[in-house]
């Protein structure tokens, strides 16, 4: 099977993913639904080789730390075609990987349906901004289009951290270093302590993934820099609670206060399926408010939902209000607003 050729068709078919895996046909997502691309059945003999392609096309990045660790995380790009994201890993003790398919040119928020007020969120001067929501659910693609806004709009060094690298950015007003980890740098922690160093105006952190790396990030946007990250959760008031539960016990108390401080926005966000089978991004946006930071700071957080919830405001909305905006645009169906509702008894009532 030609590498090449079986990406250009993904790409033809507006897939997000592809599936290279032992024991099933070259498989697609798209839509967030997974259907087998091809009939034949590939062997472990068969991936082994796709997968020396994709490191091929990699640059011949050496294949030892898939040997040795059975993980490998990276990006290429085939001129003319795509870039590519790239998990590959052992399963049952054959080689395989899915590939993210990322575009050269940086997504029209406004197609994405990415609120103006969203995009601006960047644009502030110091504090941290936190997008989260499930996997796949378009974290990178809002950050991206933020960082885009920052580089259309403002002089400034923005330092994206990331693992790996997924859109390029092209140095317009701003100043824009990308580094990747493993490949540019050894980990979060290390690049975004040099980060600091490297006067930094706006940091763009792949993800927050220990109470270490979240340490370093708040001091980041505590000493007067932007900080921009992700997490995996859904919902503001989850998204508080799990920064807060990372830290030990003794330290939470503090923690709860600086995060009050540095806190500037939390957009949650998850994909759902529209009328015409394409997907939309339903967005919970909580902007913290001089009550909200008391609320964090008291440990109060459970009302904080409360407070979502009761206002229809573009810079404050619960996700339910979002799915009952799209519903009533005509974009979803009833039944996928319930689907998606974090109370769907509440917004039954309002639809």
């Amino acid at each position: 099977m030609d590498l090449k050729e079986c990406l250009q068709q993904a790409i033809n078919a507006h897939a997000s993913d592809v599936f290279i895996i032992a024991g099933l046909p070259v498989s697609l997502r798209k839509n967030n639904v997974i259907s087998q691309f091809t009939e034949e059945r590939l062997l472990p003999a068969d991936t082994e080789n796709i997968l020396a392609d994709i490191y091929r096309y990699a640059g011949n990045r050496d294949m030892k730390r898939l040997h040795e660790t059975g993980d490998d995380d990276f990006s290429f790009a085939i001129k003319g075609l795509s870039r590519f994201r790239v998990s590959a890993y052992k399963q049952r003790g054959s080689l395989s990987a899915v590939i993210r398919i990322i575009t050269f040119d940086l997504p029209d928020p406004h197609l994405l349906h990415i609120p103006d007020y969203v995009l601006h969120l960047g644009e502030g001067g110091k504090g941290m901004v936190l997008v989260t929501g499930p996997a796949g659910s378009g974290k990178s693609t809002t950050l991206a289009c933020m960082i885009d806004q920052i580089n259309q709009s403002q002089h400034k060094h923005i330092i994206t951290l990331e693992d790996p690298l997924e859109y390029l950015h092209r140095h317009i007003q701003s100043v824009v270093s990308q580094r990747e980890i493993n490949v540019d740098t050894e980990n979060y922690v290390s690049a975004l302590r040099a980060a600091l160093r490297q006067s930094p105006d706006v940091i763009l952190l792949g993800e927050m993934r220990d109470y270490e790396t979240i340490e370093v990030a708040m001091t980041a946007a505590e000493t007067g820099h932007l900080l921009l990250s992700t997490l995996h959760t859904i919902g503001a008031a989850n998204t508080i609670d799990r920064i807060i539960d990372v830290f030990p016990a003794n330290q939470q108390k503090q923690i709860g206060v600086q995060l009050s401080t540095v806190l500037n926005a939390v957009v949650s966000q998850q994909l759902v399926p529209t009328v015409d089978g394409g997907m939309v991004p339903a967005l919970e946006i909580m902007t913290v408010t001089p009550a909200i930071r008391n609320m964090i700071r008291e440990n109060k957080i459970p009302q904080i939902d409360g407070i979502i919830y009761s206002s229809m405001k573009e810079d404050m909305i619960s996700m339910d209000g979002s799915l009952l905006n799209l519903y009533k645009q005509g974009i979803i169906t009833r039944d996928t607003a319930l689907k998606y509702s974090t109370n769907a008894d509440m917004l039954a009532k309002k639809l």
